[in-house]
């Protein structure tokens, strides 16, 4: 293994290639699952290519801006702490480097292809092949290093998304050819630059507009938790802190007293560092003053004392941010443990929402950023996932009313996910839908075409794992 030294060149290197990398991994996401979106109208002549890809674009932009980071650090939380804050000090360049590189690496070469897959179970597979390697190099329980919680929230949303947009979608257009009968255009292809009647053509854009808005609010907070982290490495000083959360930097020593007997009474096999970290910020209510004291002084546009040492005020700040997380990681343990009474669950959720305010956030410039690199991605290289779903999955195009059924089903089940819990797919339940509407019409489905995507499916999650694992475990390994 390298031996990544704080702050030395190759570091530095190392974390500016993560930083474009996770910006390239979110223009993927964009022209990847965002295709979905715009499929429906570029094949219903509803939108002409570049105005669908253009709005779509933008709706994504706004829906990430409007969004928040809950699911950004619900994600970056899948890692074990140990892995988002080495305890030597070092930046976390051997789980940034395999996460995105295996994540980019599988997105990429669906897109090769023209296989409508979800970038989400890209970066899940990617985070969950890390974790389960970390166990590994640290001799731990691979049942408890890894969050399988997650990798079953996957396999539901991989068997619940495909049934539910293929019979959902399906049974609609059939609805549909029986209520509307008498306009027949409607179900067949359309001519060449004929757009449907206007209704239908509304109905195609705002259901284009809903979905691409929604994968913007979802899938768009993703690369938020990965851009921090990697701006986390370069500039801890800057950003391994809330820079607007002083008040709740100087409660963090209560907490962590608080946290200390729910770690021993009911952590789990890294509770050891846990209670060192707990222990470790209970006293340094100080320290912690002296921190809350820098970030109201950097509010105000002032320097503060400690800016004097710049490596050590980066080091400590990083090492507070790698405290906290140990305690978070174990009140979430705490919080689903059925040995804890109900008011020591109630007790470590709340610990765990206090604590997570000082380390959790996101720039506006970060969203910004994150927003630019979705919208930017849905305007380019969208050509190839569209004309398979609009042309390869059936025998014959996309109609229109095949077209408002599959995006219908899909901007409703996406738009409703966050309040049903339902664990969605944007991609499988817009292509599952389309291929539901392509079996009610009579047509037929390709089957080779059909096999492969399902297949692909069914692979990302434990090829990312594998390819992120083993990078992971070669790069962070000291006897290689």
């Amino acid at each position: 293994m390298s031996h990544f030294v704080p702050s030395s060149g190759i570091v530095i290197a190392m974390l500016a290639v993560c930083f474009l990398m996770v910006l390239a991994f979110e223009a993927t996401n964009g022209f990847h699952d965002a295709s979905n979106a715009v499929a429906t109208v570029i094949y219903t002549n509803s939108l002409k290519a570049t105005p669908a890809v253009v709005w779509s674009g933008i709706c994504n932009f706004v829906g990430v801006l409007v969004g928040g980071i809950t699911v950004a650090y619900a994600l970056v939380e899948i890692l074990p702490p140990d892995v988002l804050t080495p305890p030597n000090g070092a930046p976390a360049v051997p789980m940034l480097v395999a996460i995105f590189a295996s994540a980019l690496f599988w997105n990429v070469l669906t897109w090769a292809f023209g296989v409508p897959n979800s970038s989400s179970h890209c970066i899940i597979g990617s985070l969950i092949g890390v974790a389960a390697a970390d166990a590994l190099l640290q001799s731990r329980s691979v049942a408890q290093g890894v969050d399988w919680k997650q990798i079953l929230v996957v396999l539901k949303g991989l068997a619940i998304s495909p049934v539910l947009g293929f019979v959902l979608a399906g049974a609609l257009y059939g609805l549909l050819r029986i209520f509307l009968k008498s306009r027949g255009h409607l179900f067949v292809p359309p001519a060449p630059h004929q757009p449907p009647v206007w209704w239908m053509r509304v109905l195609l854009i705002l259901t284009c507009t809903s979905v691409s808005f929604s994968h913007g609010t979802n899938d768009g907070q993703k690369s938020i938790g990965l851009i921090m982290l990697t701006i986390i490495g370069m500039l801890p000083a800057t950003y391994a802190l809330n820079p607007s959360a002083d008040n709740q930097i100087r409660t963090l020593s209560d907490y962590a007293g608080r946290a200390i007997p729910l770690i021993a009474l009911y952590g789990d096999d890294m509770k050891a560092q846990a209670l060192t970290s707990a222990s470790r910020l209970h006293g340094s209510s100080h320290v912690l003053a002296q921190q809350a004291q820098a970030i109201e002084a950097q509010q105000q546009g002032q320097s503060s004392p400690l800016d004097a040492n710049g490596g050590q005020f980066a080091a400590t700040r990083a090492q507070l941010r790698g405290d906290v997380y140990q305690i978070v990681s174990q009140m979430k343990h705490v919080a689903g443990s059925v040995d804890a009474s109900a008011e020591e669950r109630h007790e470590a959720t709340e610990i765990r929402k206090a604590m997570r305010d000082s380390v959790e956030y996101a720039p506006l410039w970060v969203r910004l950023l994150s927003a630019l690199c979705l919208g930017v991605g849905t305007m380019f290289g969208y050509q190839r996932v569209v004309r398979t779903l609009g042309e390869r999955l059936g025998k014959q195009h996309m109609t229109p009313g095949q077209g408002a059924s599959a995006e219908l089903v899909g901007s409703v089940l996406i738009g409703t996910a966050g309040f049903t819990g339902l664990p969605v797919s944007t991609t499988h339940i817009v292509t599952s839908g389309i291929a539901g509407t392509m079996a009610a019409g009579g047509q037929g489905l390709q089957p080779g075409m059909l096999i492969r995507i399902v297949l692909t499916w069914i692979v990302t999650l434990p090829v990312t794992m594998l390819i992120a694992g083993v990078l992971f475990y070669v790069l962070d390994n000291p006897a290689l």
